[in-house]
């Protein structure tokens, strides 16, 4: 599979890869859709200071203009952060957001694939989705727990 058609990975994030050195995958949807500007981007920025603070390579993860990021730039963060056309991407919307070029903001679901992909396996979020109330009706049930 040539991942480099669709994903791009920080030089940082593919040398600790190749180096067998600790990376850890972080997923967006918290910076996009969960917390106001700034203090999503605020968040963003401490939780990837306390990964490096403790020596790992945080890989926050995203799609941008139809491209998975693995790792984002601070500039790509306060972007991000700031950005009005993020969609909610799960592991279900990944193909779409990419042919449709969007920007989005990767749910659990959704990182655990790219970082599947990207050869990462530590993963570090704040929550993961669950069963929405009403789901025995609309079966609204988040792919978080499925991935």
């Amino acid at each position: 599979m040539e991942l480099g058609k669709w994903m791009d990975i920080s030089e940082e994030i593919q040398n600790s890869i190749k180096e067998n050195g600790p990376v850890v995958a972080l997923e967006s949807t918290i910076i996009s859709h969960g917390m106001p500007f700034p203090q999503n981007l605020e968040t963003a920025l401490e939780v990837e200071s306390i990964i490096r603070k403790e020596g790992a390579i945080p890989a926050t993860i995203a799609v941008v203009e139809g491209r998975i990021k693995i790792g984002l730039s601070n500039l790509e963060l306060e972007q991000f952060a700031q950005g009005t056309k993020t969609v909610k991407v799960s592991s279900r919307d990944v193909p779409l957001v990419l042919s449709q070029k969007q920007d989005g903001g990767t749910t659990v679901a959704a990182t655990m694939v790219c970082a599947r992909m990207a050869g990462i396996s530590v993963f570090v979020t704040g929550g993961i989705g669950g069963v929405h109330r009403g789901s025995e009706k609309t079966m609204d049930i988040s792919g978080d727990l499925m991935e």
